[in-house]
């Protein structure tokens, strides 16, 4: 059976069990039986003599068994049961009691990754139900040996099993696992360049992925430089260095995908050293490989997913500053996918120590969520003002299983080759795919081999203005599909635009109302005081409101397009009515009194400056690279000549006016002008509908006619 065919077999348990689990628990019965089978066909060939020398071993009293009996299974784990599926399946009476005593045989590094998929409980409910035998069975008449399902085509089961899932439980777009052809491109972009120091002698390379899911990316990446590529058994690209030292390491917060990718390593490494690297628990507030630095690091973090989880950690964290791994900002939470690019920065080598190479894919919101100064503008900014980013690539949509939006895989590295420094390399890849034969999900789509090696090639050729022939409606073109800028490019200073508060001001009947509305008036008649104190400080506010109020009837009722002018009535009229006014009092009249007029004095404060008015305050983003005040000279003057930049807004980081943001606005880069077609053409169209509405509607009245 191929894939697919072991795939459908093995979700064809759920026709068993679906009267006693409901849908969304089907992987508690089908992922831990599965996992299971599968070690017992790997270990099937040494089991007698493994069970003969722990036999030996005992009879010697030795205390530390394990090492001799992990060489005799030939892997890092083994099991001391006499039972295997054969001998439970013989024993149904039994099986129960049975399976948990084959469980429990299992070494005690095996066992902790069993525990995880919380099995006993799924036990005892298929036992309750009678159906233990039935689903033991099945999985029995399967053979998962690695000579008949490799351990590539073995990982690709296992994560179309979550597909299937995460379909089952409606989960959110970020809770999906990378199909394949994503993570072998993702790969490459990694290593691209690096083919020559990777073949050199004695290679010894690390790799990380913080939230590894269950392997494939980390196993992919080994295969890559050990393996070569492979599909459906064919070697379609050689081995890097298939002597190379190729080290994984992991972390993993889902219980049941870190057991997944934890075993399929034990399996696949005989000397279970990348097993023991993988770690579980939230990388984001628990890391579990802290202060270790990788070669390569490769992720695909969770989208639009919350922190909130680990938030006191982070932010505890982000207070650290450069000490901490969140030191550059820390974005809004409902998306924490920069925090886990902030993260393996941080455990990237030191350039004099031979650097690092990232990639991680994400949604378009990292490239420009969030203004100048927020959290993710400023995570950006350090990478760019770090020259941390080599490229960006654009990929082709409805690309995953669980959702069809658009994805960048982000190309980080802190030791770029010199032609690169100081620039960026866009990749317009979203033609690059094909349609599948069958749709997975939301995954219509996938880039196939020729197609991802196109990707590599503009990536090292490094080429501003590089195109490709793209159809489109029929017909061939030529379009760019790579650009480069300067770092700076996606800079741009956030300055706040003043213009000057004009004002009139007159005591008609209507604006006197208006007085009674503004709070420094009402407060007048307000006492924080209780008992007889508050009760007199409130009926003396209330008398001075009434002194207000004839007051402001008895001003001049001209319009008065003068500030001080006006002021200067108001505090004559105060005089003659020999009260004084209080400040929120004072403001209060102003301010009921007054509306907005372009054709009225400056309003200024005490030192003749002019007062900004809050309504006319706009902002301009003024790109990077150009003097602030050249741009508000050419682009704001002409249009606004009273207007003037507030210097007191200043970046907190230069101390130069202006908030400094960054953002990739990456659709702008290869915008391509479609021109409308002709009226005629349109009106034809319309014209022709018409006729086809009023056709069908006579057809209708005809019919209703008739009968």
């Amino acid at each position: 059976m191929n894939h697919s065919e072991i795939v459908s077999f093995l979700w064809g348990v759920a026709d068993l069990i679906r009267d006693t689990f409901k849908r969304g628990k089907y992987q508690d019965v089908i992922l831990p039986l599965t996992v299971l089978r599968r070690l017992d066909c790997v270990l099937a060939g040494t089991k007698e003599k493994v069970l003969a020398k722990q036999a030996e071993l005992r009879g010697k009293k030795l205390d530390n068994l394990d090492p001799q009996l992990r060489r005799i299974a030939g892997f890092a784990f083994y099991n001391t049961s006499r039972y295997d599926f054969d001998k439970l399946i013989a024993d149904a009476p039994h099986l129960a009691a049975n399976l948990r005593n084959y469980i429990a045989g299992f070494s005690p590094n095996m066992r902790e990754v069993l525990e995880k998929f919380d099995f006993d409980n799924t036990i005892s409910k298929l036992d309750e139900a009678g159906l233990l035998f039935q689903v033991l069975e099945r999985f029995k008449n399967l053979d998962l040996h690695p000579d008949r399902i490799d351990n590539p085509t073995m990982g690709t089961i296992f994560e179309e099993l979550i597909r299937k899932f995460n379909e089952a439980l409606n989960e959110n777009p970020g809770e999906h696992f990378t199909p394949r052809d994503v993570v072998h491109l993702m790969v490459d972009l990694m290593l691209a360049g690096d083919e020559k120091e990777i073949r050199a002698k004695k290679a010894i390379r690390t790799v990380y992925d913080p939230c590894c899911g269950s392997g494939g990316m980390l196993m992919i990446t080994k295969e890559h430089i050990t393996v070569g590529l492979r599909k459906n058994g064919n070697l379609l690209r050689p081995a890097i260095n298939p002597d190379a030292q190729i080290h994984l390491f992991g972390q993993e917060s889902q219980p049941e995908t870190w057991a997944i990718s934890k075993s399929d390593l034990f399996m696949k490494d005989p000397t279970g050293r990348d097993a023991d690297n993988v770690a579980f628990g939230s990388t984001l507030s628990n890391d579990r490989h802290a202060s270790t630095t990788f070669d390569y690091l490769i992720a695909n973090p969770p989208y639009g997913k919350d922190w909130k989880r680990d938030e006191d950690a982070v932010r505890a964290e982000h207070e650290r500053g450069a000490a901490g791994r969140f030191g550059p900002g820390l974005p809004r939470i409902s998306d924490g996918q920069l925090l886990f690019l902030l993260h393996m920065l941080a455990h990237a080598k030191n350039p004099k120590d031979g650097g690092s190479r990232i990639a991680i894919i994400m949604n378009g919101s990292p490239l420009f969520t969030g203004d100048a100064g927020s959290g993710e503008s400023e995570i950006r900014r350090y990478i760019l003002e770090h020259d941390l980013l080599e490229a960006l690539i654009a990929l082709p949509e409805q690309l995953f299983y669980n959702t069809g939006i658009a994805t960048y895989v982000w190309v980080v590295t802190n030791r770029k080759r010199a032609e690169r420094k100081g620039k960026v390399q866009l990749i317009d890849a979203t033609s690059f795919w094909l349609p599948m034969r069958k749709s997975l999900g939301d995954k219509r789509r996938e880039i196939p081999l020729e197609r991802s090696q196109d990707i590599l090639r503009i990536l090292a050729g490094f080429k501003d203005g590089e195109t490709r022939k793209v159809a489109k409606d029929g017909k061939e073109e030529d379009v760019v599909v790579s650009r480069i800028f300067p770092t700076t490019h996606f800079g741009f200073r956030k300055i706040a635009v003043e213009r000057p508060l004009k004002l009139n001001f007159q005591p008609s009947a209507e604006r006197i109302a208006r007085i009674e509305e503004e709070k420094g008036f009402q407060a007048l008649a307000q006492s924080k005081k209780k008992g007889a104190a508050g009760a007199k400080e409130q009926a003396e506010g209330r008398a001075l409101q009434e002194v207000i109020r004839k007051l402001a009837r008895a001003l001049p009722g001209a319009l008065v397009k003068d500030r001080d002018k006006f002021e200067r009535l108001l505090d004559a009229a105060a005089k003659k009515a020999g009260v004084k006014l209080p400040a929120p009092a004072r403001k209060a009249i102003l301010s009921a009194l007054s509306e907005r007029d372009e054709t009225a004095a400056i309003c200024r404060d005490k030192d003749g400056n002019p007062e900004p008015d809050p309504e006319l305050r706009d902002t301009e983003s003024v790109p990077l690279a150009e003097p602030v005040e050249a741009f508000f000279e050419r682009e704001v003057k002409p249009h606004v000549p009273d207007a003037w930049i507030d210097t007191s807004k200043r970046d907190p980081r230069d101390g130069k006016v202006g908030l400094v943001g960054y953002e990739i606005n990456f659709n702008r880069y290869f915008y391509r002008y479609t021109p409308p077609r002709p009226l005629e053409e349109i009106e034809g169209e319309i014209r022709g509908i018409e006729q086809d509405i009023l056709r069908m509607l006579a057809e209708v009245t005809g019919s209703a006619v008739g009968k």
